[in-house]
Parts: structure tokens; sequence; C-alpha cells
């Protein structure tokens, strides 16, 4: 399930999933995701900082923050992702502000009802009503900071040109000349933004991509390998595995 912009949600829309042993790389998109575990735990980074995710804990993205997800043995996830719109009272929090921690502890009345909305057809005003006392409780045990909204912006614009480029030249040259930013300059910004090289998150997002050809279509692997950008099959299967902790084939014959 992907959640970057390019599979950006429509207005007034709610999205559910849930899993076993979830891993997700590096992301952001432009709306909230709330993030809880029902079984084990699992570490999620929101703008560098870790949370483990336990049961009984919330977690709450706001849009355009950089987020991934990854399970060290064992755990059972629900997650909902949903747009501003639903909230549009709350949301000019997020305007200029987002939160120095992410994690909250709601009753159990409203982690129930959450976790009733899964696979569902939900009455919107039921929705509202859940999401306005679910932000209610994270606004009233959290402290804000001010965005830094130049930094917000470059950020994002590197991540739009990796989901836009990933398949071509995706270097910081090429990152360079549609930023106007120097690439040594960017370079260092995105690791200490987001705490990995932007070499490393592109690889990873081509990884994932990848993936997602391999379970999903019936191209060879040496041109999934190509459709997701690398130059040789040699480099593609060293950082599949690298990452994945499997092979290409190996990981398309374990797919159901």
């Amino acid at each position: 399930m992907f959640y970057e912009t390019k599979n950006s949600l429509d207005t007034e829309i709610w999205k559910t999933e849930s899993g076993v042993d979830f891993n997700f790389p590096l992301h952001f998109h432009e709306k909230f995701e709330i993030i809880t575990v029902t079984e084990g735990k699992m570490v999620v980074t929101v703008d560098k900082k870790q949370y483990v995710l336990e049961p009984n804990m919330l977690l709450m993205v706001f849009p355009n923050q950089g987020h991934s997800l990854h399970t060290p043995e064992h755990s059972r996830h629900f997650l909902c992702i949903f747009s501003p719109d639903l909230i549009r009272r709350y949301k000019s929090v997020f305007l200029s502000k987002l939160p120095e921690n992410n994690l909250f502890f709601p009753d159990p009345f409203y982690m129930n009802l959450l976790l009733s909305t899964e696979n569902k057809p939900i009455d919107e005003l039921f929705l509202k009503g859940l999401l306005y006392s679910l932000c209610s409780v994270f606004d009233a045990s959290v402290s804000y900071r001010e965005k830094d909204t130049d930094s917000e912006e470059l950020l994002c614009k590197v991540f739009r040109f990796v989901e836009t480029n990933y398949n071509s030249d995706c270097s910081l040259v090429a990152l360079s000349a549609n930023t106007s930013y120097h690439y040594v300059y960017l370079s260092r910004f995105f690791k200490t933004r987001t705490g990995i090289s932007f070499t490393e998150y592109v690889n990873r997002y081509r990884i994932n991509e990848a993936s997602y050809m391999l379970k999903n279509s019936n191209r060879s692997i040496l041109q999934v390998a190509y459709d997701c950008g690398f130059e040789s099959l040699r480099s593609f299967n060293r950082n599949f595995k690298r990452i994945t902790g499997t092979s290409p084939g190996v990981y398309r014959a374990q797919t159901p």
C-alpha cells in the first residue's frame, strides 16, 4: 500500500490498513495518519524521532511529516489515513505548527471505536465525531513547535522529485538543477532532516517500487530493475537483498 503523494487521497476521504509484521520505508503524504499495534511492537520514526509503539498507544503523524515503520520481531498493526478536511477546525493547528511528540494514549473506548472502523462503510458524522474526539485528546497532551516553513517546503520538493524521477536520473546533480540549490547543500540538508543519505533514500524508494511491481505484474526481474531506475541487474539484486533481506526471485516466488 503506497501513501506517497502520487497516490494522493481525495478530499473527505478515509482509508484503513491492517497487517502483520509490517515495514514501510521513509515517506510522506499530505494527510493525517494514525497508527497503532494490537500485538507486539513496531518502531515508527517521525522526523528522525523514534517511537516504540505497543498496544493501547496511538501515534498521530501530521501532514508532510516524514515517517517510516519497522517491525523488529513481530507486530500486528492498524492504521488509518484521512484528509485534513475531515477535521477542518483542528487542521488550522498544523498550518504553522508541528507536535513535539506524536505519541498519545486515548481512553480504550476511543481505541475500540477506531479499530471497529476497519473495512466498513462509515457514517460521516460518526467518523468526524471520532476524529475530533481523538484530536482533542491528542491536543490536550501535546506541545507544539513552529514549523520551519522554508525547510518544510524544500523537503517536500525533494520527496516529490524522487517520486517523479526515481526511474530515471535521480542524482543530487539533477535535484540541484531542479531546485536551484547546490548539491552539496542538498546532501547535507536531506541527511540532517531525515537521518539517511539522499542516495540511500532513492535506493529504498526504488526497491519499494520494485517490490510492488514484482508482486503485481508479470514483468521480468530485469525489466523491473530498469523500470525502477537501476542501470544494471547486478546493482538491483545487490540493493534488493540488502534492503529486503532476500533476492527478487525469492521475493516474487513467496508472493501469494
